[in-house]
């Protein structure tokens, strides 16, 4: 995802700093004077890593417009402000005249304070400020709460010597709201130290002040405007490539990583050609003429213009999936060039989410995962945001929780292959083009993109954004009757009559429906209106039975009966229970439940996890439930499981069975879910180790696998996922004769 508080941008190369002349009074005429925005930053930070400290020099050239109130801006509370001067030019020299500084009424939040700084009266155009200021930035990364990676509510910055990482969250350096700068930015750093920026350079100069010890790292970057700056370093290996499109542009690729981490640079670098071969045909050229694949000190997938910041967890882990690389990859277009209007809400992470996470296997002609993307994006949604809790898309911002990613990644990417079934392929890949092209370097928001869409397709599509972007929910379809009768027009030809029931409100959308004959099997696609119940279809043979979209392609709200049985289904019961069946020497899957208890601990009572004992005979009577055992304890995991998994799953002394293949050895262990017969919308989940080390990774990593109704590990290493039960919405066709 892009970071900055939608504070991202586009990059050019940047000229340099230039003083103008002030506007006259005729020049400026009867116009309005526009606000106050910084336009450039020329930084000097040096930086110590061993004592947390910054200390920085940043000449800003800033529009004023004439006399006005003091200008309002934002610097990191650890910070403390030396100067702040008025540079003038008086023959060859500049001249430094201190302004007055004071605070702001209130903090902007935990980490900023405002600061006030007045000018003279009666200054208009482009005016130079000099900023002196140093401190600390000392905020450890702390666990994530509820995701897989540290966001700003984790930490707002940090220096020390395991990394440095300092975005505009951090406030380390000052900012005026709406501003979109070029930076110049120059890094004084420890030798052996590498710092990565966005822009253009890294190149190593000469330390004009070296260390006591000899040793320092001086490195330049500069970036045309952008929304924000981000500064990381630490003690990398570098390796370089040079990329070239099919239409000659040239894009300088490297990767930053941990000495311990070095071998993967040509991976990463192979998959970054990879995917630039194919997004920029699609997109357009790439908005940068450098891209790095840097590693991080915490756990973090963040895309920056000209770079991505991964966690070394998620390097090690071959962080080089579409949903992954693939995905800030294409954030340098998306979020990164054409920015993101925050007030009219997150458009961004929607598309790139349908375009990287979704389409790439489209575009690569796999089926099976195209399917199984929309199927998880549908079980997303209908999971994690319940009707009560459900929010527009225009009202989603930023991830802080799965209900926000439910809505702002999910099923906005689902909104978008909504509208792609609406105008067709060509106008809708023609619209995102054209998007890009438009309004790079500007920022967008929905009303823009339902605006080039419309142009695009020569339709009206107002309906269509405010149904989707504009209202919370998704209809929820179920086929209530279906008959058929011979047709008397067509000789052979069946009338099938459907009849729907729909909750969730009034909506307009394309239904599928696969309607199995004799003999044959037909996809159909309905055009619902908003209140339609009753469908009609002529079929060229007699219809057996037809279900609604067994493939996902439309975005509706399936009920947890309806979804396959995964561990997702578990977490989000407001009804669970953990069983606990191993011996005290299992220390891992000790500490798994312990991890539970902790995290509910902030849970409404009635939402806690119960702990059940471990001498129990049969499952609680509702609810879904998660055994963590080990083979030890297999004949009463076998018997808590036959009823549910029937004969999909067994469990013995020396392995298991999953689907009919046997799986054996001391090394194994798995994850399995079932529904609850007795229970709809509830499971029954085992992890399962044939000894507590081949259970230690797993348990450890347990809820990344959420997603699958089995998985089996080798070492902790996955070898098979498997996907079953899925409800397709059948329904029997019953012969009407009387028609």
């Amino acid at each position: 995802m892009p970071v900055g508080s939608s504070r991202l941008g586009f990059i050019t190369r940047l000229i340099g700093l230039s003083l103008l002349l002030p506007l006259s009074q005729g020049q400026a005429g009867d116009l309005p004077a526009p606000s106050p925005a910084i336009i450039r930053h020329e930084l000097r930070a040096s930086i110590d890593p061993d004592q947390h400290q910054l200390t920085v020099i940043d000449r800003m050239v800033v529009r004023v417009g004439g006399s006005q109130p003091p200008l309002d801006f934002t610097l990191a509370k650890s910070l403390l402000l030396d100067t702040v001067a008025l540079v003038t030019r008086v023959g060859n020299e500049d001249r430094l005249t201190p302004v007055s500084t004071s605070l702001g009424d209130a903090a902007i939040d935990s980490n900023l304070r405002s600061l006030l700084v007045s000018l003279p009266d009666h200054r208009q155009g482009e005016v130079t400020l000099e900023w002196r200021y140093r401190g600390t930035i000392d905020d450890p990364p702390r666990e994530p709460r509820h995701l897989r990676f540290v966001t700003p509510s984790e930490t707002s910055g940090h220096i020390g010597p395991e990394g440095v990482y300092l975005s505009s969250e951090t406030g380390w350096y000052p900012d005026l709201a709406g501003s979109l700068a070029s930076y110049a930015l120059t890094v004084e750093m420890p030798g052996g130290w590498t710092t990565v920026s966005q822009g253009h350079g890294g190149t190593e100069q000469d330390c004009s002040r070296p260390r006591s010890d000899g040793s320092c790292s001086l490195q330049t970057w500069t970036s045309g405007v952008t929304e924000a700056l981000t500064l990381v370093a630490n003690r990398f290996t570098v390796k370089t490539r040079d990329w070239k499109s099919v239409n000659g542009q040239a894009v300088h690729l490297a990767t930053y990583l941990f000495p311990d981490d070095a071998a993967l640079a040509d991976e990463y670098l192979d998959a970054t050609v990879k995917y630039l071969d194919v997004y920029v045909p699609l997109l357009g050229a790439f908005p940068s003429e450098q891209f790095a694949v840097v590693e991080n000190f915490f756990a973090s997938g963040l895309g920056m213009p000209s770079f991505t910041l991964l966690g070394s967890g998620s390097i090690k882990r071959h962080y080089t999936q579409p949903y992954a690389l693939g995905h800030e990859i294409v954030h340098s277009w998306i979020g990164n060039s054409v920015w993101n209007r925050p007030e009219s809400g997150n458009w961004v992470e929607g598309l790139t989410t349908y375009l990287t996470n979704y389409y790439w296997h489209e575009l690569t002609h796999d089926d099976r995962k195209a399917r199984e993307q929309r199927r998880l994006m549908l079980q997303g949604y209908s999971l994690y945001v319940t009707p009560q809790q459900d929010y527009p898309i225009a009202a989603f911002q930023r991830k802080s929780d799965e209900k926000d990613n439910a809505i702002g990644y999910q099923k906005a990417a689902m909104v978008f292959h909504q509208l792609r079934m609406e105008i067709g392929d060509e106008v809708f890949w023609r619209g995102v083009k054209q998007l890009v092209a438009d309004m790079s370097g500007h920022h967008a928001g929905w009303q823009d993109l339902e605006r080039i869409f419309a142009q695009t397709s020569g339709r009206e599509l107002r309906w269509f954004f405010a149904q989707w972007i504009e209202r919370p929910g998704a209809p929820a379809v179920a086929i209530a009757e279906a008959t058929a009768s011979p047709n008397q027009n067509q000789p052979g030809a069946y009338t099938l009559r459907v009849r729907l029931t729909r909750e969730g409100g009034a909506f307009r959308f394309i239904l599928p429906l696969a309607i199995t004959m004799k003999g044959s099997r037909t996809l159909v696609a309905v055009a619902l209106a908003a209140e339609q119940h009753d469908v009609e279809l002529v079929v060229p043979a007699e219809p057996l039975n037809l279900s609604i979209d067994p493939d996902f392609m439309s975005l509706q709200r399936l009920k947890r009966e309806q979804l396959a049985p995964v561990l997702n289904l578990f977490v989000t019961d407001q009804r669970k229970a953990v069983l606990p069946l191993f011996s005290d020497g299992a220390a891992p899957f000790k500490d798994l439940v312990a991890r539970i208890e902790a995290q509910d601990a902030q849970a409404p009572t009635k939402h806690k996890t119960t702990i059940l004992p471990m001498d129990i005979v049969a499952l609680p009577p509702s609810g879904s439930v998660l055994i963590v055992a080990t083979a030890d304890h297999y004949v009463q995991v076998q018997s808590l499981l036959a009823n549910a998994c029937e004969d999909l799953a067994a469990v013995g002394p020396e392995g298991f069975r999953i689907a009919g293949t046997s799986y054996e050895g001391h090394r194994m262990a798995m994850l399995l879910s079932c529904h609850r017969p007795d229970a709809p919308g509830s499971v029954v989940t085992v992890l399962y180790a044939m000894d507590p080390a081949a259970g230690a990774k797993v348990a450890r990593l347990l809820f990344f696998y959420g997603w699958q109704s089995a998985v089996v590990f080798d070492e902790g290493t996955v070898t098979k996922r498997e996907m079953w039960q899925e409800f397709q919405g059948m329904k029997e066709v019953r012969r009407d004769e009387q028609r």
